[in-house]
């Protein structure tokens, strides 16, 4: 029986667990998560998106998601690049960008490239500046001043410099929100930098994630990005996970320099590769 892909704006409830079988299972099959957490969100949450399955008979057999922008940005769950979906969407699109993740060879046609980084915990804690205050993130009251200095701080980023308030809530809405190890630090009563944390609880290996670092342009220079980094990475270590993961694009050199000079290793090479319609 030939299996086809077909696309619909939002999943069935049937559908919906059948994709979620599927990423569960690829998850274990490849250790890691099979599917980027945004799109896998709009999966759980039933949201309209571009959503791609394959079937065989009545069965999912395969899934991808396409973003709905000004751009057509596709992953597949747990896998590369297949012709059939790809053909298909250069008929609707005329240019398509798709995430190869697992994959060091670069192809002449990656625009991007993000490194997947880790570290094993504890690691040494660097003092906070005395000038410094450091808390954590308080939800009710800090929103609007982390998204003003985390949208500073990316502004020539691609994504993470354009966080809307609804971005921020619909994360801070999710099981594994925990403020607690969302940490602030202040200097003389300004929001200089930021670093937040999560925590991976359902996956086989239980790591936790440095998920945002940033550090307004007015302090940057000054060596908070390592007192940041240290101090999060012992957040996890005191929440009992051994290994901190990290997303770092690979142009970002400072980030990387900073990565590096703490114990950070790639384990794992991703890359948008773009195709256009003949």
């Amino acid at each position: 029986m030939n299996a086809t892909w077909e696309s619909t704006e939002q999943l069935s409830t049937n559908d919906r667990l059948a994709v979620l079988d599927l990423l569960h299972r690829r998850d274990a099959q490849l250790g890691r998560e099979s599917m980027d957490e945004e799109r896998r969100r709009a999966v759980l949450h039933s949201t309209k998106a571009q959503h791609w399955l394959r079937r065989r008979g009545h069965d999912v057999i395969d899934y991808a998601q396409a973003t709905n922008g000004e751009r057509t940005i596709v992953e597949r769950c747990g896998a590369g690049v297949d012709e059939d979906l790809l053909a298909k969407l250069l008929e609707i699109n005329e240019v398509v960008d798709w995430w190869v993740r697992d994959n060091e060879t670069s192809s002449p046609n990656t625009i991007r490239m993000l490194h997947l980084q880790s570290i094993d915990l504890p690691q040494p804690v660097e003092a906070i500046p005395p000038s410094a205050t450091q808390d954590t993130f308080t939800v009710g009251v800090d929103e609007a001043e982390w998204l003003r200095q985390n949208n500073e701080a990316f502004a020539n980023h691609p994504d993470q410099g354009a966080w809307r308030a609804e971005d921020l809530a619909e994360r801070m809405n999710e099981p594994w929100f925990d403020p607690s190890g969302f940490i602030l630090l202040r200097i003389d009563g300004v929001l200089a930098g930021s670093c937040w944390t999560k925590m991976h609880e359902f996956s086989q290996d239980r790591f936790g994630e440095i998920y945002v670092l940033s550090i307004s342009p007015a302090f940057q220079g000054q060596g908070l990005g390592k007192v940041l980094l240290s101090q999060g990475l012992h957040t996890l270590w005191r929440r009992g996970v051994r290994q901190a993961h990290l997303f770092v694009d690979v142009t970002n050199d400072v980030a990387h320099q900073l990565y590096t000079s703490v114990g950070f290793r790639t384990i794992r090479v991703d890359q948008m590769v773009r195709f256009t319609r003949a």
